[in-house]
């Protein structure tokens, strides 16, 4: 089985950084990184089922959402390279913030788990992904 695991400390409030990230269909403060986010189905992005497709080329659906734990969990329906639907199985994505209570700031870890006949590929092509979401997210604070 396939890991990715990135983790960064931002300066704000837990429940304020949560509030950015929360819903699955806003993905504003990805940017660069993220460019365009579709809808593909009429749940909302708070809702166990939501579909997006990210930059016309992730598809992703919100398996779980936990607001007084502020974690989220989704899979990777399909994608480019390494992550198509024929080169991955069971992409499972997961967001956790947790508050560091002596500084007021907070610790979010984004990690996965993945089948793949290539893992060193997918770990190569997605990590630098969620570091570069994780400093974008970082930046808004």
């Amino acid at each position: 089985m396939g890991h990715c695991y990135n983790s960064v400390v931002i300066n704000a409030p837990t429940d304020k950084v949560w509030n950015m990230i929360k819903d699955f269909h806003s993905l504003s403060w990805g940017e660069p990184v993220i460019t365009k986010l579709e809808k593909l189905n009429d749940l909302p992005g708070s809702e166990v089922g939501a579909q997006r497709r990210l930059n016309e080329a992730f598809c992703e659906t919100l398996l779980t959402i936990n607001h007084d734990h502020c974690t989220f969990s989704y899979s990777i329906d399909d994608g480019p390279g390494p992550v198509a639907k024929e080169a991955v199985n069971n992409y499972i994505g997961q967001v956790s913030l947790r508050p560091i209570t002596d500084t007021g700031d907070t610790f979010i870890e984004w990690s996965s788990t993945f089948e793949s006949a290539t893992p060193d590929e997918v770990t190569e092509f997605c990590n630098p992904i969620y570091a570069a979401l994780l400093e974008a997210l970082k930046g808004r604070f």
